[in-house]
């Protein structure tokens, strides 16, 4: 059981035994975790909607595909970004939550050309409970792993959940193999 300090900056990478819902075959990078509960966003969700239609100064720093991503099922009505600090000098705005990446302040001044490697913008987040998490990793509704930078602005986020698991040293990476619906097998 992982201890909740080394949760924060790390990715939950849903199982087989998510079999519906939001988290299906879901990626999520951690902000959060202490005794309080947790707090992360799915990173491999893209919306239909463009980033241009709801934050159009944003839209030109944000990395390709330039869209929304559904970061979870709480507070669906609110923005949140995430950047990935290109060097040492970090924006203005920009808090870190773990390594190179941290949260962007949608209401402050944008990042200057070149300060951000990759910029995410999320409508909503995840969310557990204090001890709700522990309990799902428990119950093996999620895998514990570390997260590259190059997860969270991923051009192909749709294909993350089987990379990220394909990375895996142990028998998970048999987990891409595993049919969307195993009933139509």
């Amino acid at each position: 059981m992982e201890t909740m300090d080394t949760l924060r900056g790390r990715l939950l990478v849903a199982t087989p035994a998510i079999e519906s819902g939001p988290f299906l075959r879901s990626v999520v990078f951690l902000l959060d975790h202490d005794a309080d509960g947790a707090l992360g966003v799915i990173v491999n969700r893209p919306l239909e909607s463009d980033v241009d239609d709801v934050l159009p100064d944003w839209a030109g720093l944000v990395n390709a595909p330039v869209c929304l991503f559904d970061g979870g099922p709480v507070a669906m009505d609110s923005a949140l970004a995430l950047g990935v600090v290109a060097d040492d000098a970090p924006p203005v705005g920009w808090r870190q939550m773990a390594g190179r990446v941290g949260l962007v302040d949608l209401d402050g001044p944008l990042p200057v050309h070149g300060e951000l490697s990759g910029l995410r913008v999320f409508a909503g987040y995840a969310g557990w409970g204090p001890d709700q998490l522990e309990a799902e990793l428990a119950e093996g509704a999620w895998l514990v792993v570390d997260a590259r930078d190059d997860d969270l602005i991923s051009p192909q986020p749709e294909t993350l959940w089987r990379e990220v698991l394909r990375r895996q040293q142990d028998d998970v990476r048999f987990w891409t193999t595993f049919p969307d619906d195993p009933s139509a097998n």
